[in-house]
């Protein structure tokens, strides 16, 4: 069977893919990948369709070695990069790696998540429609660890033929949006405008459940809930009043009040933000919610990569008889 051998990785690595629809209704979190765009890129740069299952990385750099068949390659994420035997991989291109070879995904230099697709997909079976990991329940392949193999479907492929995006996306900048949420007439003004402040930072303890904000206190000042649906992007605020947003792993119901919901096009980019950093928060309407998220579903749907240059490999090159016969004629001085 054709797979990766895992000789190298860091915690927290997992299997993601666009997560479970149609489940919250009766308590499954829907998981999936943390950065959608990413994992789109990576996986158009295979040949793969933009939701398929790949590797998640977490700050750390992982190591691969690949067995019995050649596989195309490709990553993606905020300063992550590809090798192949040590060989770099030009940005916004996938790689071919043959039998034996190891593939590197770099540590994630300017974000928190990285992404190692495979032509084909990864071959875990599917629960519940999806492929993607939850920790905390069990759902879906187990974590990556080293000594695992991940296992490619299809045997990989027999002639990879690397692709190369002319322009790769970006997130954008500027402040994380959100529209004002169910419970945000339980807070008082000090309240809304604290959450729209500058001062926030990304607090230590955020993961794949939920993102911990350090900032101005915005407790609720009346109400008493006792459970209520949530979503990725619900601004939940504990009595203490510091807000936790919800993201991909979180629960289906809580029994904080929630003052905003970030919008669906930004949680992307907002599971990218480092621990520490400062971030800021703005309104929008619900049709300017919807339009972002249009935007960002156009963006991945016109990732159009085309065929790449392939690089010499030196290393097959010495292996490969370059000459296929010998001339018999006489030759002259």
């Amino acid at each position: 069977m054709t797979g990766l051998l895992v000789t190298e990785i860091g915690p927290g690595a997992s299997i993601q893919d666009h997560g479970r629809a149609g489940w919250r209704r009766f308590g499954i979190s829907t998981a999936g990948a943390m950065d959608r765009l990413s994992l789109a890129i990576a996986n158009v740069l295979v040949g793969n369709a933009p939701d398929a299952a790949a590797i998640e990385t977490v700050l750390a750099s992982g190591k691969f070695q690949v067995a019995d068949h050649p596989v195309l390659l490709a990553t993606s994420g905020p300063g992550v990069t590809l090798a192949i035997d040590g060989r770099a991989i030009p940005a916004g291109q996938s790689a071919e790696a043959m039998p034996g070879q190891t593939a590197t995904i770099s540590a994630v230099r300017e974000g928190v998540y990285g992404y190692l697709a495979v032509a084909g997909g990864v071959d875990f079976s599917a629960e519940m429609g999806s492929r993607a990991s939850h920790r905390r329940s069990g759902l879906g392949p187990p974590p990556i660890r080293v000594g695992m193999t991940v296992p490619v479907e299809a045997g990989g492929v027999s002639q990879p033929s690397p692709l190369r995006l002319a322009t790769v996306p970006h997130h954008d900048s500027g402040p994380i949006r959100f529209i004002w949420g169910p419970q945000e007439d339980w807070f008082g003004a000090e309240a809304h405008d604290g959450l729209m402040a500058k001062g926030w930072t990304i607090g230590q303890r955020s993961d794949r459940m939920g993102v911990f904000l350090d900032g101005p206190s915005v407790a609720p000042v009346a109400g008493s809930l006792v459970t209520d649906g949530v979503v990725p992007g619900s601004i939940q605020v504990p009595p203490a009043g510091t807000p936790v947003i919800l993201m991909r792993d979180c629960q289906t119901t809580g029994g904080y009040p929630k003052i905003a919901t970030v919008i669906s096009a930004d949680l992307d980019r907002l599971a990218q933000v480092r621990p520490g950093t400062p971030l800021n928060f703005t309104a929008v309407s619900r049709e300017e919610a919807i339009e972002a998220l249009r935007i960002a579903r156009v963006m991945i749907d016109g990732l159009r990569p085309e065929p790449a240059i392939r690089q010499p490999d030196t290393s097959r090159l010495m292996q490969t008889n370059l000459i296929d016969g010998v001339w018999g004629g006489s030759a002259q001085a």
